[in-house]
């Protein structure tokens, strides 16, 4: 099934008329990601009896905004990483001009697939709004804000920095839960898929902190900017061991409330464990 993914997003790069945006568009976009926010979607989706197929709009939606936000965030201005997914990140690949407007396009590409994402209007207009929740100036990009200012800070808490994650990573995986439960016609859980998309984001950045400074660039695909813009991670706040021990019990906590869910939550305990056990 994420063949049959992958194919549909080529596809929709394809659509798009050529120029070199829509090439910088498509090398990031089909750069190997993990793919896990379209995972997270079909797996809330398959457990409410869904077809996965069914969300591959919304989960493409995600995809292209979540690739969007890597192109900004490794560009000079912001993280100024050379590296993504084992290559060139787009600025270097092309140039930085290239690098925004492929982002530019991917953001605006994001909203007509959402626009898109279900034959009912009133969920494809909610599918609309929490994409631009997600990733506006009150979801991610005021993570971005929040994590820039942090820099080159020593005086960053571990409440500041859980803040700057719960916005910067936790809406991007909070949305595609929300997106799940939106198109299988349950809106009723969807505070709770909120609060469980906020411990996985939470989850997931805490072992990014981990595999920085236990892993290679080479290892990971991707520069370590964190430790060359001297930011703030649960590491250089906790300590190796101690930060080892919050993501154990912030994915347990995780764990517990998607179980908690009342449907088959057999695929995204799955999904849950890859992450936990990543190497990358």
């Amino acid at each position: 099934m994420m063949n049959e993914f992958e194919e549909f997003l080529q596809r929709q790069c394809r659509l798009l008329k050529h120029s070199e945006v829509s090439e910088a568009m498509e090398y990031s976009l089909m750069g190997k990601g993990k793919r896990l926010r379209p995972q997270l979607l079909f797996a809330v989706m398959e457990g409410y009896g869904l077809v996965a197929k069914d969300g591959f709009m919304a989960a493409g939606a995600l995809e292209m905004m979540h690739t969007y936000s890597l192109i900004h965030d490794d560009l000079p201005a912001m993280d100024n990483d050379d590296y993504r997914r084992g290559r060139k990140t787009c600025h270097k690949q092309f140039n930085e001009a290239t690098a925004i407007l492929a982002g530019d396009g991917l953001l605006t590409q994001a909203f007509a697939l959402a626009a898109e994402s279900s034959a009912d209007p009133m969920k494809a207009l909610k599918i609309v709004k929490e994409l631009a929740s997600a990733g506006g100036a009150e979801g991610m990009i005021l993570g971005q804000i929040k994590d820039l200012e942090a820099e080159n800070s020593a005086a960053v808490m571990l409440e500041q920095l859980k803040e700057v994650h719960l916005y910067k990573t936790g809406c991007l995986f909070t949305a595609p839960l929300v997106m799940g439960a939106i198109l299988a016609g349950q809106d009723a859980a969807i505070s709770q898929w909120r609060r469980i998309g906020a411990l996985m984001g939470l989850a997931f950045q805490i072992q990014d902190d981990i595999l920085d400074v236990t892993k290679s660039s080479k290892e990971l695909g991707k520069s370590a900017s964190d430790l060359d813009n001297k930011k703030s991670t649960y590491v250089t706040i906790l300590g190796l061991g101690q930060a080892q021990d919050a993501m154990t019990e912030v994915y347990r906590q995780t764990r517990d409330a998607i179980r908690q869910m009342d449907m088959n939550t057999q695929q995204l305990i799955a999904i849950l464990d890859a992450m936990e056990f990543r190497q990358y």
